[in-house]
Order: C-alpha cells, then sequence, then structure tokens
C-alpha cells in the first residue's frame, strides 16, 4: 500500500512558507530549506484525495467512452511559483490546482455527458466551482471545462478541506492544450498564461478557433469567421515548420527505466541534452516518487513532473507536452485546415 503523506503543518505556515519561495525574500523565522520542505509536505499531501477523485473520474469516463485517457498529477514547484508570482494576494493553500487530475474524451458532446454525470452524483465532496472555458474561452484559446472539489471525509479529517482540480477535455482541445504547453517549454516563454512572443501567441490562438469551428463551439472574441480565412492567417504567420523541428529534435531522445504496472511516473526533461527520461515507480513507492521528484526539482537545467496513468502508452497520450510531443496536434491542425475538409 502507499504511505500517503499528511498535512503536517498549519495553513497559515504553509501560505507563509510559500509567499517566501515565490518572492525570494526573506520572512521572519524561515529560511529557503525550511520553507521548501513545508511546500513540498502540503503538495504531498494532496496524493490521497487526489486518488480518490481519479478512481471516480476514471470509472465514469470509460462508462462513456472506453478510449477516455484518465491520468493526474501534482503541480510543479516552478508553475505554483509561477502562479504566486503572477497573483501575489494569491494564498498558496487556496490554490484549486495544486492536485489535478484529467479526463480526455473524444468529443465537445462527451464532455458535456462527463460534467452532467458530476451535476447528477451523490458526492460528499463539496463543489467550490465551474469554469467553463468551452462556452466563454479566454483571449489565449485554452478551452475546456474544470470542476473544483473540496474534499470531504465521513470517517477521517485528516484531508478535509484540500482542493482537487479535474479538467474535462476533448481529444482537439488536449492536443491544443498539450502543444501550446510544449512550445512554451522550448522557446522557454510563459505562453500558456498568455505571455511571450506574439508571434506564437496569435497562432495558437488562431489554431484554437479552428477546432472551435470544427467542434461547433464559440471562438475567441476577435478571431476571424470561417475557417478559410483563419487558415490564411495561419500560413501567413509561418509556424508549422518551427512547430515540427522541435519534434525531430526529441525523435529518439525518450529512456525508460521502470518496474512492470508502474503507477507513477516521473519524467525529468533536460534542457541541455534535449533528453527525456522516464522513472516508474509502483504505489507502495509514492513516497518515494515524490522524494525524486522533489530532488529533480532542485535542477534548474531539468523540468520535471510526477504523474500517475495506467500506462505509458496511456502516459503518453494524456501528457504528450512533457514528452514534447506536438505530432498528433499538426496532423490533426493540418487536417482541419486542409482542402477537402474545407470543401
Amino acid at each position: 500500500m502507499a504511505s500517503w503523506a499528511k498535512p503536517e503543518y498549519r495553513r497559515s505556515e504553509v501560505d507563509r512558507a510559500a509567499k517566501l519561495l515565490a518572492s525570494d525574500h526573506f520572512l521572519w523565522g524561515y529560511d529557503r530549506a525550511e520553507a521548501l520542505a513545508i511546500v513540498n509536505n502540503w503538495r504531498s499531501a494532496h496524493s490521497f484525495p487526489l486518488n480518490t477523485f481519479r478512481v471516480w473520474l476514471h470509472r465514469h469516463s470509460r462508462a462513456i467512452t472506453p478510449d477516455a485517457l484518465v491520468a493526474q498529477r501534482i503541480k510543479r514547484l516552478s508553475s505554483i511559483i509561477a502562479k504566486l508570482s503572477r497573483y501575489p494576494k494569491m494564498k498558496f493553500t487556496r490554490m484549486q490546482d495544486v492536485g489535478g487530475c484529467r479526463s480526455v474524451v473524444e468529443n465537445v458532446q462527451q464532455v458535456h455527458e462527463l460534467v452532467r454525470a458530476y451535476d447528477t452524483s451523490r458526492l460528499r465532496h463539496s463543489r467550490v466551482r465551474v469554469d467553463d472555458y468551452i462556452k466563454s474561452p479566454p483571449q489565449s484559446g485554452y478551452r475546456g471545462v474544470h470542476l473544483v472539489y473540496r474534499y470531504n471525509s465521513d470517517k477521517d479529517d485528516t484531508y478535509d478541506g484540500l482542493r482537487v482540480e479535474i479538467q474535462i477535455r476533448s481529444r482537439l482541445q488536449h492536443l491544443w492544450a498539450t502543444a501550446v504547453e510544449t512550445v512554451g517549454t522550448f522557446v522557454r516563454q510563459a505562453l500558456k498564461a498568455s505571455q511571450g512572443e506574439e508571434k506564437w501567441l496569435k497562432f495558437f490562438t488562431l489554431a484554437s478557433a479552428v477546432i472551435a469551428e470544427h467542434e461547433g463551439t464559440p471562438k475567441v472574441p476577435g478571431t476571424p469567421s470561417g475557417t478559410t480565412a483563419l487558415r490564411d492567417q495561419l500560413i501567413e504567420l509561418d509556424m508549422f515548420d518551427q512547430l515540427s523541428r522541435y519534434d525531430l529534435a526529441l525523435s529518439a531522445s525518450v529512456h525508460d527505466n521502470f518496474p512492470k504496472n508502474s503507477q507513477y511516473y516521473l519524467l525529468r526533461y533536460e534542457f541541455a541534452s534535449r533528453k527525456i527520461f522516464v522513472m516508474g515507480y509502483k504505489q507502495k513507492h509514492l513516497d518515494y516518487a515524490m522524494q525524486h521528484y522533489q530532488e529533480a526539482e532542485r535542477d534548474s537545467g531539468v523540468d520535471a513532473v510526477l504523474v500517475s496513468a495506467e500506462s505509458l502508452d496511456a502516459l503518453r497520450k494524456a501528457y504528450p507536452n512533457y514528452y514534447k510531443d506536438t505530432t498528433e496536434f499538426i496532423v490533426n491542425l493540418q487536417w482541419l485546415l486542409s482542402p477537402r475538409v474545407l470543401d
């Protein structure tokens, strides 16, 4: 059985420690190493409630479509610090996506069906909010539905109050979102947060509009009407070749080392060598996985993440951005823009 971490610090201590890491300024009574230990304990404590939500999500996603991809992850420290830096008034203990699980279904209709399953369920956990980015996409072009829940137990209050975010996307929405993260890693820009080179930001906004046209859902306000007009602007930007070169640079760069029946995978991307290393862990070794995850995050030349998936194949499909893989996104976008589809 997994050794589940438990919260060991008061919320005020956790928020103070996170503020130190985000501001990099000295706070009375803390040093950086102590602050890091406190923040990492809070992150690790989300593993148990996150696993609970993933089990429910997996069961109901597969009831809708047997090909659903379901996975989970603990938010990266770099992402936490970046988010707290962007929103200085935010409290870390109220951050809704420290623990996140994701379901990728085939189409928008199935997204809505899965959301309705939550609406009609008898979950004892409290829903905090719903963000429907399909109905109202932000300027970046991101689309999907996010459900945020506060964990509640009728047996043990150890994890009560911890928040988990559930992301539900169609396959095309998922390919778009992971491509944004992949390119953001390569160019070292926060494209996901609408920060970075204008040509990339515009490219992904237009690409999102193409997918929205295909799915029959609202586009980002201000984007052209009709796929033909969108295609013309995308061609004018001339970003496809650059996007394809990223895949070629990593075509044979994945090295795997893990036991059979692994439930957790640590992915380490080394910026200098452009290589990805994958280590697998069984459920009972989750504490070691978290320890190795935290060690990898201390290396500024590494982009690391710890995720859970049914298999290595499911992991690659659920998180292609962690493999720096945009192949399927390119193929699908070019198909949507082809004259045959437009006609």
